[in-house]
Parts: structure tokens; sequence; C-alpha cells
């Protein structure tokens, strides 16, 4: 088991991190955690979203046990009040005309929301939300499902999404089963200006729970697929079918430390739109779950010297992640 940190790294401050669903927070308020730093999420009048340290300036009591009132978000210690800007509108205890203390001010970060998500970041973002040129696209429908805590390191997440060879074993119960277990030299390139990855082609198992998605009966179908990553933990994953279907997956890994992780991923499809968006997600959720199973098995974080554990061609994927990666942490 490999002890080294990631998660304290101020270059991972800068990023934008998926850490709810936009509908979780209404009007809240909701406690998250990233990169180690208690968060507390709610909503202005207005709807505005709202994002502070989940701590009152007055006694350290936790905002997210509060409620949202006229005014803002109120502390349940004191009764304390905070405007979207953070600063303190009411003190009950004091004087109505008496102005709070200049200390009373919560701290606000950057805040909002993209594809049906809410997105924080730390400190001053360096790099947009990964663009997405089908959201928006009136073919395409886009599919939100829950942000769930994985007990695994965000390294170990990013890593296994890049990789191909554990499918034929990880998810036999969905569709790895009928992959062949070798990997043929994959290529490496710029998918797009923003995703770098592979192409590759599978022929896939089709059960029954996988025909919704897939748009076919045949037992097995061909799928034409991309996967890239964008740093720091971003990954995006198109499926095409012979049928013309287009299935695309961005996988959000948000970790709120070392060794826990928000996990969500949103789906793109140009689908006719008459199956019900539960049952267009039920197959890709199972194998999320295959991957999760697994992955909370496996102790520690990943090591960023790439010669601590062996790699064989099939790995170059995981591998370039893992060594941009570190080169981003050395910044």
């Amino acid at each position: 088991m490999q002890t080294e940190v990631f998660a304290g790294n101020p270059v991972l401050r800068g990023y934008w991190y998926a850490v709810a669903r936009s509908s979780d927070i209404a009007p809240g308020p909701l406690a998250v955690t990233v990169l180690g730093d208690a968060l507390v999420l709610w909503r202005t009048a207005d709807g505005a979203l709202v994002a502070a340290p989940d701590r009152c300036p007055h006694r350290d009591a936790p905002l997210s046990l509060g409620e949202v009132v006229e005014g803002g978000l109120q502390c349940p210690y004191h009764g304390w009040t905070f405007g979207a800007s953070g600063a303190c509108v009411r003190v009950p205890s004091a004087p109505p005309e008496r102005a709070a203390p200049p200390t009373a001010r919560l701290k606000t970060i950057h805040a909002t929301e993209r594809y049906g998500l809410a997105w924080v970041s730390l400190d001053a973002p360096v790099a947009d939300i990964p663009p997405m040129a089908c959201d928006g696209e009136v073919r395409f429908r886009r599919i939100n499902t829950p942000v769930e805590v994985w007990r695994a390191s965000a390294m170990r997440m990013a890593d296994n999404f890049m990789d191909i060879a554990h499918v034929p074993w990880v998810h036999t119960g969905t569709f790895g089963r009928a992959q062949d277990t070798h990997v043929p030299p994959l290529t490496l390139e710029q998918l797009d200006d923003t995703f770098y990855g592979y192409r590759y082609t599978i022929e896939a198992d089709n059960p029954d729970v996988a025909t919704v998605a897939s748009g076919s009966q045949a037992p097995l179908v061909t799928r034409w697929m991309t996967t890239g990553f964008a740093l720091p933990f971003t990954i995006r994953s198109t499926i095409r079918y012979a049928t013309g279907l287009e299935h695309v997956l961005l996988l959000l890994t948000t970790p709120m430390d070392d060794l826990r992780s928000y996990f969500t991923f949103v789906v793109w499809r140009n689908d006719d739109f008459s199956v019900p968006a539960d049952e267009v997600v039920a197959f890709d959720r199972r194998i999320g779950l295959e991957d999760k199973t697994m992955l909370e098995s496996i102790p520690g974080v990943l090591s960023l010297d790439v010669t601590v554990t062996p790699s064989v061609q099939a790995d170059r994927p995981s591998l370039a992640w893992r060594r941009q990666f570190a080169a981003l942490l050395q910044r």
C-alpha cells in the first residue's frame, strides 16, 4: 500500500470539481468536502449558488446544520445569518442598529452550475470546466445520475477509467464477458482541444439489461469508442453503435481527501428520448458498481512513481494520465 498523498497539493485547488446535482441544492444548505476542505452550499432567494467554508466564524459551528432564511444562511448555534457575499447580515443577540464585527464574514469560494451539476473551485480557477460539444444540441438529451461517495482514491479511479485491460475481468456481469483479453497496441492522441486519449473498437456482450443502452437485441454488439482525460480527474468516453446511436459519458471524480471521492457521470444520447432516463443509465450504473467494488477493495493511493508498479503496453493510457498528473502536481 502506498502512503503518498496528493489532496493537500495547492495546485489542485484551482480546478473545478463537481460536488452535487443542481437539484440536490434547493435551497440547501448542503455539506460537501473537497480536497479536505469542509464546505457548505446554498441558494440565494433568486436561486444563485453560493459556496463557503462550513464553519461559522463566531463559534465554529457547521453552517450546513443551519437553514436558509430570508437574507441568507442562518447558523444553527446562535442564529447569525450570512448573505451571498459572505457578510454577516444579522446577529440576533445584538441591537439591530449595531453592525456585526468586521471579522464576522465568510470567505465565499468560486461556485457555478453546468451540465446539471454544482461545481466549486477552492482557489481562482486556472482552467474551465471541460466543454462538451454535445451539450445543448437538440439531437442529444442529457441525463444526470446521483453523486456517490466512493471509498477509493481519486488517483486510482482516474487510472481505472483510462484502463481497458480490466474490462474482461471486472465487468463480467455487464459487458466484459465477450471481450478478448488481448489488448492491441493503442495509439494515444489529442482527441480534441481538451481530451487526450485513444480510439478503439470492441465486441461487447449485450445482455438484456444492456439492450436499452445499445439500442440492439443482438447478443454481441460492436462499440466504436474513444476514452480520454482532462486533468486532473475528468474522463470522457464516447460510444458509437452500428445503428448510429451515440452514447457519451462524462466521468467526474472529485477527491474529498486522499482516500475518498465523489463520483458521478453524465450521459448525452442521440436516441428518440422515448425510453425513461433511469432505464437508459441503469446499465452504466451497473458497470460503475463493478468498478466501485473493485476499487474500494484496493487500499491507499496509487504511486506517482511509474516504476513502483510494473506495466505493459496495455497500460499506456493510464500511464499517460499518471505522468501528466505527476507533472501537474510539480508545477
